[in-house]
């Protein structure tokens, strides 16, 4: 079942707000939550105020449980722009604007879905595996590698027919 929560007029521009939310669309909502608390970006408290909210909304008006929750969908979606100016210099004006959006957080619960890795978790046995292959010295670059020295010639000190 689907749970939707809206944030609408969030003092706070789009564009900033969307990057945030792409980094915790389709998580968990506990792990969503926990990644926001730590996201040093300020849009991070206005998008995880939204995913709140939507997962109190399944909890309170469906009886969800909430840790069976996942990020369904998240969306930020433009708002009103307001204008004002600021006063410079030989009477002049110039017009800044303070930007808002409408955020809404989509919820649903997967009660039998264990969490998938991350791509991330992946990623270093597929570079490790060809290391392997190629044997012992592939963690070593080409500039640290020493040169192998060079075998010496045997010196021999036999006599020879004609030395005396």
């Amino acid at each position: 079942m689907e749970v939707i929560a809206r944030a609408r007029y969030v003092r706070r521009a789009p564009r900033k707000a969307r990057l945030v939310a792409d980094m915790v669309r389709g998580l968990p909502v506990a792990e969503a939550l926990a990644q926001l608390a730590f996201t040093p970006r300020h849009a991070a408290v206005d998008v995880a105020k939204a995913i709140k909210s939507a997962a109190a909304n399944a909890e309170h008006n469906h009886q969800l449980a909430r840790d069976q929750l996942w990020l369904k969908q998240i969306l930020v979606d433009e708002g009103p722009t307001m204008k004002r100016i600021r006063p410079v210099s030989r009477g002049m004006a110039h017009q800044y604007f303070h930007r808002t959006c409408h955020i809404t957080a989509i919820v649903e619960d997967r009660p039998d879905v264990e969490p998938a890795p991350r791509a991330s978790a992946r990623r270093p046995a597929q570079r490790d595996e060809p290391r392997r292959r190629r044997g012992e010295e592939a963690g070593r670059s080409r500039r640290a590698r020493a040169p192998e020295p060079a075998a010496e010639p045997e010196v021999t000190t036999e006599p020879t027919e004609g030395d005396s």
